[in-house]
């Protein structure tokens, strides 16, 4: 990856389209799975979203690999797929950019007004 993909992206909108075309190729529960999953790790990214991508690519190869063998995809991710994905993200109750920055925020406001 070089300097300017890094700044604009592209390298993972390219990495993202891959994605997507290897989830099409997927039975229709799994791609609806797949949206799911999508949906609900990219708030436990970083400010890039780099470091969902491996996750990403990681969950999208357990889906291929699963359906291959023919096994149901609720056998594979249970009924929680939120659930699912916050323990992906690193722990259950995993914290999202939006948590993490209330918190920040509420810290720099108790600093001004402790002042």
């Amino acid at each position: 990856m070089n300097f300017w993909e890094k700044i604009t992206g592209s390298d993972m909108i390219n990495e993202l389209k891959t994605f997507e075309s290897r989830a099409k190729k997927l039975p229709a529960d799994y791609q609806a799975a797949w949206e799911e999953i999508n949906a609900n790790l990219w708030p436990h990214s970083d400010f890039t979203g780099r470091n969902i991508m491996p996750i990403l690519d990681g969950v999208l190869g357990l889906l291929e690999e699963t359906a291959a063998d023919g096994q149901r995809v609720h056998e594979v991710l249970g009924d929680d797929v939120k659930g699912f994905c916050s323990a992906l993200a690193g722990e259950e109750g995993a914290k999202s950019f939006r948590d993490k920055w209330r918190e920040q925020l509420n810290k720099n406001i108790a600093k001004k007004l402790s002042k």
